[in-house]
């Protein structure tokens, strides 16, 4: 756990940024077993993750809540989507989605963290711009004038995000953001030493829940063209990573942030894309 006051930023606020929650790898289960139960995660994970978050003046900076902002912040926040272009998105002319994708911190930095160094570097999403995860040595001053047009009046969010927000994503940004290229075979797509047995467990008694038991059962694409669960883990498992951690911004029912609720490591994550990828995809 490690916290840092701030000083005369965001309307004279203290940030708090907070540790995440210390990955703790639960006992695999026992897959040799025909009624191998649910994996329930250990009591003191739980708690760990429910207490990560330390207020400071009143303010504290949620890791989990600052993920889901990352991916669409207007829907954890309950504003509108941006109609218009972000500003910053003229200097780029690869990637040619338009509106509230724009705005979409994922967009420029990539599911990865990585921006112009990971699965973005190439393809309709490369925009160019750097990734996150090098920031996460910045202090919270610097992280926050970034975010509010210190650094770049174009990079300006204080009307649309409040100081909670911002520092529920100052602190995803220090604590959250892991190197996908630790876990993933950026050439074929594929985990890295991961447990298959073990994530399909996981995923037959905590996931099969809302998204059925070969991932269908929630269409995120279209009737014509279908994205299912093993469509996201084959296609863009960066993707598979981060929601499985940080969960779905506006899901109903509301998808688990698993490292806060169940105490999930991202080892443990890994192995559930493992077995996602064997399910049903869109194509099929």
């Amino acid at each position: 756990m490690k916290t840092k006051i701030l000083s005369g930023v965001v309307l004279g606020l203290l940030l708090l940024v907070v540790a995440a929650c210390v990955p703790i790898t639960p006992l695999a289960p026992d897959v040799s077993s025909e009624t191998a139960e649910t994996p329930a995660p250990a009591e003191e994970n739980v708690q760990a993750g429910a207490a990560m978050a330390v207020s400071i003046e009143g303010l504290t900076g949620q890791v989990g809540r600052g993920g889901q902002l990352y991916d669409e912040w207007w829907v954890v926040t309950g504003a509108d989507a941006p109609a218009d272009d972000h500003p910053l998105w003229a200097q780029q002319s690869n990637n040619t989605r338009s509106g509230a994708d724009t705005w979409r911190c994922k967009e420029c930095h990539g599911w990865d963290y990585l921006g112009n160094e990971g699965a973005y570097a190439s393809g309709s999403h490369m925009t160019g711009f750097p990734g996150v995860l090098s920031a996460q040595s910045k202090s919270d001053d610097e992280l926050v004038a970034a975010l509010t047009g210190g650094t770049n009046a174009d990079h300006d969010f204080s009307a649309m995000l409040d100081p909670q927000a911002l520092a529920d994503i100052v602190a995803f940004i220090h604590e959250g953001p892991v190197d996908d290229r630790d876990y993933i075979d950026y050439t074929t797509k594929t985990p890295l030493n991961a447990d298959i047995d073990y994530g399909m467990v996981w995923f037959e008694n905590i996931c099969s829940e809302c998204h059925g038991p070969e991932g269908t059962d929630l269409n995120f694409g279209s009737a014509e063209e279908p994205e299912y669960i093993g469509t996201i883990a084959t296609e863009n498992p960066q993707e598979f990573l981060h929601k499985a951690h940080f969960g779905q911004p506006g899901s109903d029912p509301e998808m688990p942030i698993t490292f806060e609720d169940y105490g999930w490591s991202i080892e443990d994550v890994v192995n559930i894309l493992s077995y996602a990828q064997t399910l049903p995809t869109g194509s099929e």
